[in-house]
C-alpha cells in the first residue's frame, strides 16, 4: 500500500481506535460504536474506508452477525527532520524473510528450529515471543540512534558548507567520491543526478578544501578525492 494513502486513512483518531480495538479481537458495529461512543453510522463509514484500503475484512456468524477483524499486516516509517520528511511505503511483516547478509551492521540471531513453527510447546512459543520483543526494543532504539547520528553529520556538513547548502545531497555525492572512481559522471550516476549538477558540487567542495581535484591524462575526466 502507498505510504501517502496510509497515512490520510489513517490521520483521523477515530480509525485509529477502531484498529487499536481490532487488534484485541473481531468486533461487530454496535461494540466498536459503544468503544468509540459515536453513532453506528459514522463506524460504518469508517469501516468502509478500512475495507476498501484492505485493511480489514469481514465475517458473517450464524446469527448473521457481522464481525470485522484485521486482515494485512503492515508497518509505515515516518521520518521528520530539519533535514527532510519521508514516509517508506508500508510492506507486510515477512516471518520467512531472509535476514543473512541483510543487516551487515546487526547481529541477528535466526531461529534454530525450536521456536516458532518447529514445536507446539508453549513454553518455547512464549519464550520465542519475548526474545522477539527485546528484538523490536532494540531495533527501535537503534533507528533512534541512527536518526540522531544523521542529523548531527548533517549538521557539521552544513557548517562547513554554509547555511544553504543542501547538506543532504552534499553528503550523498561525498559518499559516492568513496563508491567510485571519482569522475563526475560516476558520482552523477550513483547519486542520480545529472553531470553538471555534481560538476557544480564538486567545485564548491573543492573551493571549501573538502575534496581535491587530481589531474588526469589529457582526455579524460578529471577525478575527485575527499582531501
Amino acid at each position: 500500500m502507498d505510504s501517502a494513502v496510509l497515512l490520510d486513512l489513517l490521520g483521523n483518531e477515530n480509525r485509529r481506535r477502531i484498529l487499536r480495538l481490532l487488534a484485541t479481537k473481531p468486533c461487530y458495529v454496535t461494540e466498536i460504536s459503544e468503544y468509540l461512543d459515536v453513532s453506528p453510522k459514522a463506524v460504518i463509514d469508517h469501516l468502509r474506508k478500512l475495507e476498501e484500503a484492505g485493511l480489514i475484512e469481514s465475517t458473517t456468524d450464524d446469527q448473521r452477525r457481522k464481525y470485522f477483524r484485521i486482515t494485512r499486516s503492515l508497518r509505515l516509517e515516518v521520518s521528520v527532520s530539519p533535514y527532510g520528511f519521508g514516509a517508506k511505503s508500508a510492506y507486510p511483516a515477512k516471518s520467512s524473510l531472509d535476514m543473512s547478509g541483510r543487516c551487515p551492521h546487526l547481529s541477528i540471531e535466526a531461529p534454530d528450529g525450536s521456536g516458532v513453527g518447529a514445536t507446539s510447546d508453549l513454553a518455547d512459543l512464549a519464550s520465542e515471543y519475548a526474545r522477539l520483543q527485546d528484538l523490536d526494543r532494540e531495533l527501535s532504539l537503534a533507528q533512534r540512534w541512527v536518526q540522531g547520528r544523521v542529523e548531527d553529520t548533517l549538521a557539521r556538513i552544513d557548517e562547513r558548507l554554509g547555511t544553504e547548502a543542501d547538506s543532504r545531497f552534499f553528503a550523498g555525492v561525498l559518499s559516492a567520491l568513496i563508491e567510485t572512481d571519482g569522475t563526475p559522471a560516476a558520482v552523477a550516476d550513483e547519486v542520480g543526478v545529472r553531470e553538471e549538477t555534481v560538476d557544480d558540487a564538486l567545485s564548491r567542495l573543492a573551493d571549501v578544501g573538502v575534496v581535491v581535484r587530481e589531474g588526469t591524462a589529457a582526455g579524460d575526466d578529471d577525478r575527485y578525492r575527499i582531501r
